[in-house]
C-alpha cells in the first residue's frame, strides 16, 4: 500500500499567519479548506493512495487548546475529505516524544498498522518539520511554500504552492 501523509494546517485548511508564522486553527468554525484540496484528495485516493493526516497540536500540551476542539476539527475534515486516518501528536518539544514532527513516529506507526510501503509514499507539508519527518521515514517529500518567516526545509523532492499541484506531481511521479 502507498500513502500520502498530509499535514493539516497550511496543507488541507488555511493556516492563520501572524508575524510571518503559521498557526493552528482553534476550532471547526475557523476551518477553511484551501482551493483545490477536495479535488486533490479525490484524485490521490483514486490513484490508489491512502490519505493520512499527521499533525502536531502542541497547544493542547500548552493548555491553550482542548482535545475536544482538535477532534471537532478532524471530524469536520473527515466529513469533507476522503481521509483514511488522522494521527495527532498532542505533545510539545520538551516532552521528547517520538511522534512530534520532525520525528517520524506518526508516519512509522501508520505504516506498521496499515502495511504502507514508505519508500513509495509521500509526505506533504508546509513547514520544515513536515519535510524532515517525511525524509526520516523514508518518504518522498513535497513542500508547499508559502514564504513563512521561518527556516525552509532542505532537500524536499518537490516544491509547489498548492496541494492540487502536489497531487499532480505525485500522480505523475514514475518512481512511486
Amino acid at each position: 500500500m502507498r500513502a500520502v501523509f498530509l499535514d493539516r494546517d497550511g496543507v488541507l485548511n488555511r493556516a492563520p499567519v501572524r508575524a510571518g508564522r503559521p498557526l493552528s486553527v482553534r476550532g471547526p468554525e475557523e476551518v477553511e479548506l484551501l482551493p483545490g484540496v477536495p479535488e486533490a484528495c479525490r484524485r490521490l485516493r483514486e490513484g490508489g493512495f491512502a490519505l493520512i493526516v499527521v499533525t502536531n497540536q502542541p497547544d493542547v500540551a500548552r493548555g491553550a487548546l482542548r482535545v475536544e476542539a482538535v477532534e471537532a476539527i478532524h471530524d469536520l475534515l473527515r466529513a469533507r475529505l476522503p481521509l483514511d486516518e488522522v494521527r495527532v501528536c498532542y505533545h510539545d518539544d520538551a516532552d521528547g516524544c517520538d511522534c512530534r514532527k520532525p520525528k517520524p513516529g506518526m508516519l512509522l506507526e501508520a505504516a506498521r498498522a496499515r502495511g504502507i510501503d514508505l519508500g513509495r509514499s509521500f509526505m506533504v507539508g508546509d513547514r520544515w518539520r513536515d519535510i524532515e519527518a517525511g525524509r526520516r521515514a523514508g518518504c518522498r517529500t513535497v513542500f508547499i511554500d508559502y514564504g513563512y518567516d521561518e527556516p525552509r526545509p532542505e532537500g524536499a523532492d518537490f516544491r509547489t504552492d498548492s496541494l492540487l499541484q502536489a497531487a499532480e506531481w505525485i500522480l505523475h511521479d514514475r518512481s512511486s
